[in-house]
Formats: structure tokens, sequence, C-alpha cells
């Protein structure tokens, strides 16, 4: 039996979001980070990280490490328009070198007293997270790991006080000799 046209369309599947860190090498100077953004804006990408720095001072270049999610064509789409970019030097997906580091920090501020106390103290030390600030009703645990072994963090202190979460974003950075 045959279908119509419209049917056969309306089964065809999309290719799915795939999440990319992209590392971009760029001059140091004013509104080079708000040109890069508004490509993104622009376009209706969407930024889920963001983390800007400056890496060469001598060079004046700084490093921007972008996460963004989108079908493999819209990748390819961001990397070539930032590619063109003048001030862009070097755009690296990260993702498909497949030869990176990737870390993140997280403030992780939690109330509680009694059992819930304890309970955050334990999963801290299970997750390697450490007191940096501690008074008799609260704690702000420091955390550095993955985006999702923060995110798991997070979670489990939810039900046990959770006041507040600062993250700064990915930062990323190739292995090996090589530099980007």
């Amino acid at each position: 039996m045959n279908q119509p046209a419209s049917a056969y369309f309306m089964e065809e599947q999309k290719a799915p979001n795939e999440s990319h860190t992209l590392s971009v090498l760029v001059q140091n100077e004013p509104g080079v980070l708000a040109r890069v953004i508004g490509l993104f804006s622009g376009r209706g990408y969407n930024i889920e990280s963001l983390t800007v720095s400056e890496t060469e001072s001598q060079k004046h270049l700084s490093r921007i490490t972008i996460v963004t999610t989108g079908t493999p064509d819209v990748i390819e789409q961001i990397k070539h328009q930032l590619d063109r970019m003048v001030p862009v030097y070097r755009v690296v997906d990260m993702t498909l070198s497949g030869r990176s580091i990737e870390r993140e920090l997280a403030m992780v501020k939690v109330r509680g007293t009694g059992e819930h106390r304890v309970e955050a103290l334990r999963l801290a030390e299970a997750f390697r997270a450490r007191a940096i600030d501690a008074t008799t009703e609260s704690f702000v645990f420091e955390i550095t790991g993955s985006s999702s072994k923060i995110s798991q963090f997070v979670d489990l202190m939810r039900p046990l006080g959770l006041v507040e979460v600062s993250r700064t974003g990915v930062a990323a950075i190739g292995r090996g000799a090589e530099g980007m």
C-alpha cells in the first residue's frame, strides 16, 4: 500500500541535538565577545555555558569556550560562521577532537541542621567537594569536575536544603603536547 508523500515526510526523523564544546581563539580587544555572542543570538542558537579569559597576554589573545547544542549540521554551521569572523584566529570543536579535558567549578550553598547537615557533609566527601565556608546553619561547598558530576551533586543537595548555586562554565583544553 502506497502512502501519500505528506505521510512519508512526517515520518522522516530529524537529526538529534548534540552538545558540543567549542574553543575559540580570538583577539583580546573590546567588542569581540559581543560579536561572537551576537552570532549565536542573531541566529537563535543557544549557549549552555560560556567562559572567557585572556590566555596569551603578549599576543593579546583570549580563549572563549562555548558549550552549545544543535544538530550536526547546525554545529558545522556555527563553526564555519565563527571561522569567518575577523578577530577569530581558530575554532576547535573539542567534542570531535576526542582528546580534551573539560572541567567546571561550582560553589554550592546548603542550609541544614542535624541529619541533613551530616548527610550534606557525607555527600560532599563522596564527591570530593570541600567546605569553603561553614556556619552553624549552612555550608558553602566548592566542587570541581565534569558538568554532569556537578549537576548530580546539586541534585542530591536539593532535598538537604540547597539555597543557591554559582557555576563558572566549562573550561576545556586538548590533551598532548600540541597547543590550540
